[in-house]
């Protein structure tokens, strides 16, 4: 039987992510090879804002896929679009990785640790919001490229801080990386960080049926509700939105926060619901009550005012 092949980016992250796949595969007992790629994300160094399409990242490999040249896409699910391409399946979300952000600084600096008027390099709204919600004298400035490149504009003192996933520094093996990392009370995840997401083309039966064995039931849970809710308030990935879902036996859980962009308003709602076999239903219905609440608060005020 031929190999599967799995798309990915050329990041050393994404090769990462895409390689974790083609051993868990092989665990199962099938055989894939990486086809890399480059996608639009890799190549333009703008700052991903309203001005720019979501998905640059996730865009190219997803092609792949659709144009048979793969037959598996491996995304970071934060960065995968929400928006449902009916020819696409999701098969299988592995097991999620930590889901906290780092404060990285040459010092090892906490947030309460940063100087007045720290400049902080993030390309993230959801970041840069919650930021100034607990430090408004922060200075939320942009960078780009690969965790690679941050870390060099950091080293070269283009900024007091940078903000990076925990699950991506783990994943590069940079344990011995000076950072603290930001408490969930204070730093929610983007919906899916730390997750990846496994697609498929939705008419393949061999390379879904190998995927899913690799689905994780509760992550994939866990991310379904988080990605619905923000599918349901049409944030996008850009958007200053942050949920974090949790299994607990068969109890699921989802906070949310919307902010302003400048970090001075914020709407927070929490629920959860019991889950059975139909997880991701139970994880959808308890994404929807909770996206209507933050809407009943003013969150689309918040979301439209920030694009």
């Amino acid at each position: 039987m031929s190999s599967l092949r799995i798309a990915t980016r050329k990041s050393l992250l994404a090769l990462w992510q895409a390689e974790h796949v083609q051993r868990l595969l092989g665990e199962s007992g099938e055989t894939a090879e990486l086809i890399p790629m480059v996608s639009v994300g890799d190549t333009d160094m703008r700052p991903i804002d309203g001005t720019r399409q979501v998905g640059v990242f996730t865009k190219r490999i997803q092609q792949a896929l659709l144009q048979q040249e793969a037959d598996i896409a491996v995304h970071s699910l934060k960065d995968l679009p929400t928006e449902v391409n009916p020819s696409l399946v999701l098969a299988a979300v592995p097991e999620r990785e930590t889901i906290e952000d780092a404060l990285v600084s040459t010092a090892g600096w906490t947030l309460e640790q940063l100087p007045q008027n720290a400049i902080i390099g993030t390309g993230s709204k959801r970041r840069g919001a919650q930021l100034l919600n607990q430090r408004p004298d922060l200075k939320i400035e942009n960078i780009r490229g690969n965790v690679q490149t941050r870390l060099e504009k950091l080293k070269a003192g283009e900024y007091d801080a940078i903000i990076l996933a925990e699950a991506g520094i783990l994943r590069l093996g940079l344990n011995d990386l000076e950072r603290s990392l930001l408490p969930l009370g204070i730093m929610l995840p983007a919906p899916g960080q730390g997750a990846l997401g496994i697609e498929v083309r939705s008419d393949d039966e061999r390379a879904f049926h190998a995927c899913q064995q690799l689905d994780h039931p509760q992550a994939h849970a866990a991310v379904h509700a988080e990605r619905t809710l923000l599918a349901a308030l049409h944030g996008g990935c850009l958007a200053p939105i942050a949920a974090l879902g949790e299994v607990n036996g068969q109890t699921l859980s989802l906070k949310a926060t919307v902010l302003s962009g400048d970090g001075k308003q914020r709407v927070d709602h929490a629920g959860s619901i019991q889950i059975g076999e139909d997880y991701l239903a139970a994880a959808a219905e308890l994404a929807s009550e909770l996206a209507a609440a933050l809407e009943a608060d003013g969150a689309r005020e918040l979301i439209n005012a920030g694009r």
